[in-house]
């Protein structure tokens, strides 16, 4: 596992990833022992009149090497379920929150979530030189391994350690790059990813995301503003940011970007429902009049009727230029002549008396009541989204101070509807933050998942900064912007996050209790990726294979209360959870238990057999062989923890395996 990862690690260079990604795509140019086939694929490029480019523009800042590498390297962490949250409140959700460095996250993820993200939304470090951003790598390498894996010399080398601690330019390209790079992976074929920023890193930001993701797969910068300023300029007051947005590939994204369409269909979904209550019209009335109060559907606010064909609003059919007809209208009820509005009617005869015979005018109780026109919501035009959009960029955080959620500054939930909302085809997406913050993305999420009955799905990654430092005398002392936060009793910024979703889905709910999906979610399974501790690493360090002598307790060593975390996490569940990642399995994969005597195995998806924790021994190989042989188990492999068998077990169970007729492969992991 993380003896493996390790090795691995050690032979990264800083274009591994680079190289992987372009053998997945384009085999044909690697030899036999993997090298890529310069020569060959510049024979191509001439036999297709393929230019070669000699001159170019490419972004360079120190670091730059060092952040490819890290794109390419395996995690060196391990993944913690928090079996009482997933085992409680978060059993049946498919939403996920990881507490941890995202850049580790976002290696985990790799391996099952590449290709399946529809939407990222990210609002990284400004860098502005007060928002406490400094690039957090220690360089756990020595100057020797570094001036060996890019062949830098001393001066070099010094250079690319200064930026530890810094907030420079370089520092924080080197910090977002690999961050980016394997965001860039996640993506579908059809993603699109969202990055906020300000001026201070704008033009670096785009730079690099046009080397990342291609200049031609740039969709827009969209320029929000804001009722608040920046009192940072001696010249103009800042009112302003961009998010930007890139694609995947931008051929496959499709076209029909309608923000209204979006908040169309949404108001439309939750206002029928209201209609198929079978309440009154007037409670119809009333509740859709609440509804329009949100600032989402601010711009329905005359769409508060309803009738066999739908939603419409009532308006004035008096005459206008050209207009001033005297048509008579009779009253369905009272069969009298009804009042006509002061000048006459708009419409013609025959135009007025079809509107009749579709139903489209409403009569008042009798005929002292002026005629009026329904106008539907159906009608409603819809138009693309805009670049420069404005939101109250404080109704987040005045929200969470009413919750006694202290965060100094949240993104606006309704920025974060507009922005997943805007894409195509995003109902049943999945939404990608690793810079949850306090968790808004989230948040907009659900709110649209209640709006429209869509299944759209979060994955939330934060790191559990803490609001507290410890003094010399051992007693924790609140930070400087974290103390509301400790006095509110949260240790971390990843709590408030997970407690901002559970207060959100709460108010959701009670928002929304006529017209709320039965199947909304409105939770989360909440995972801690964490690096083991300094004796497990020492043990893995210093395991030897070839001896039967076996370490105690070495699965322990994954255990929540050994890693030091909360969650009731065995170490089983720990390793069982990584390797699950690791091989491609959702959260959510179905994991059945096996049993071989009193050993417990886990089988997954009728695929792979894990075998974790110690006490295999020759009853269970018989067992398991026996099973396989008469097809009472199907599996294509077995993987298994090398901690937890000594050599004699190893060899017997791997020599019974070759000697089924069903070829099983064998996977040992360290």
């Amino acid at each position: 596992m993380l003896r493996d990862s390790e090795k691995y690690n050690q032979q990264v260079k800083s274009n591994t990833a680079f190289l992987n990604e372009l053998k997945n795509k384009l085999p044909e140019f690697f030899t036999k022992g993997g090298s890529f086939d310069l020569d060959k694929f510049k024979d191509q490029l001439r036999e297709n009149n393929v230019n070669e480019l000699s001159e170019g523009y490419q972004l360079d800042f120190i670091g730059k090497d060092y952040a490819r590498r890290q794109a390419g390297e395996m995690p060196s962490t391990v993944i913690v379920p928090d079996e009482k949250q997933n085992q409680g409140e978060g059993k049946d959700s498919n939403n996920l929150f990881f507490t941890g460095d995202n850049l580790e996250v976002l290696r985990h993820l790799q391996n099952n979530y590449q290709n399946k993200i529809d939407v990222i939304y990210i609002d990284p470090p400004y860098n502005t030189g007060s928002d406490g951003f400094v690039y957090p790598d220690s360089f756990e390498y020595s100057d020797d391994k570094l001036k060996d894996m890019f062949g830098l010399d001393d001066d070099q080398v010094e250079r690319l350690k200064s930026i530890q601690g810094k907030s420079s330019h370089a520092s924080w390209l080197t910090f977002m790059y690999p961050r980016l790079a394997l965001a860039k992976k996640l993506l579908s074929i059809h993603g699109t990813i969202f990055i906020s920023i300000d001026d201070n890193e704008d033009y670096n930001l785009q730079n690099m995301a046009d080397e990342l993701f291609g200049e031609g797969n740039f969709i827009a910068k969209i320029v929000v503003a804001s009722n608040s300023s920046k009192n940072n300029s001696n010249y103009v007051s800042v009112t302003h940011e961009y998010v930007l947005a890139y694609a995947k590939d931008k051929n496959y994204v499709p076209d029909g970007w309608q923000v209204k369409k979006r908040q169309y269909d949404a108001y439309r979904s939750k206002a029928s429902k209201l209609v198929n209550k079978n309440l009154s019209e007037d409670k119809i009335h009333s509740e859709l009049l609440e509804l329009v109060k949100y600032p989402r559907f601010y711009e329905f606010d005359h769409y508060t009727y309803a009738d066999e064909k739908g939603i419409y609003q009532l308006s004035d059919a008096g005459g206008v230029e050209n207009g001033n007809y005297d048509t008579d209208l009779i009253h369905p009820i009272t069969h009298k002549p009804c009042a006509k509005p002061v000048g006459g009617w708009r419409y013609k005869d025959d135009k007025l008396r079809e509107l009749v015979s579709q139903g489209r005018v409403s009569f008042g109780k009798d005929e002292t009541f002026v005629p009026r026109i329904k106008r539907y919501l159906s009608d409603f035009s819809t138009a693309n989204p805009k670049s420069i959009v404005f939101f109250d960029s404080q109704s987040s955080t005045k929200w969470l101070k009413r919750e006694n959620l202290p965060f100094s500054f949240a993104k606006s939930d309704e920025l974060l509807k507009y922005i997943v909302s805007m894409v195509p085809k995003t109902n049943n997406s999945i939404v990608l933050d690793f810079f949850a913050g306090s968790a808004t993305t989230a948040d907009a999420v659900m709110q649209l998942n209640a709006d429209d009955g869509g299944h759209r799905r979060f994955i939330m990654v934060q790191l559990p900064e803490r609001t507290y430092h410890v003094n010399k005398d051992g007693k924790e002392v609140p930070t400087k912007g974290g103390k509301a936060a400790y006095d509110a009793g949260f240790r971390s910024i990843d709590q408030i996050s997970r407690e901002r979703i559970r207060r959100a889905a709460k108010k959701i709910r009670e928002d929304n209790e006529l017209t709320l999906p039965e199947d909304f979610d409105g939770s989360f399974k909440h995972y801690r990726v964490v690096k083991p501790v300094k004796q497990t690493l020492e043990n893995i360090e210093d395991f030897d294979p070839n001896n039967t002598n076996l370490f105690t307790n070495m699965v322990d060593g994954f255990s929540s209360q050994s890693l030091e975390v909360a969650g009731d996490a065995a170490g089983e569940d720990t390793i069982l959870t990584t390797w699950l990642a690791k091989d491609g399995y959702s959260f959510d994969a179905n994991v059945e238990e096996i049993k071989f005597g009193n050993y417990t195995a886990h089988q997954v998806e009728n695929n792979r057999l894990y075998l974790i924790n110690e006490g295999w021994g020759a009853d269970q190989t018989r067992e398991l062989l026996n099973q396989l042989g008469t097809h009472q188990l199907e599996v294509q492999s077995v993987v298994l923890f090398g901690y937890s068998f000594n050599v004699a077990e190893l060899r017997e169970l791997e020599n019974g395996l070759k000697q089924l007729d069903s070829k099983v492969t064998l996977i040992k992991r360290y």
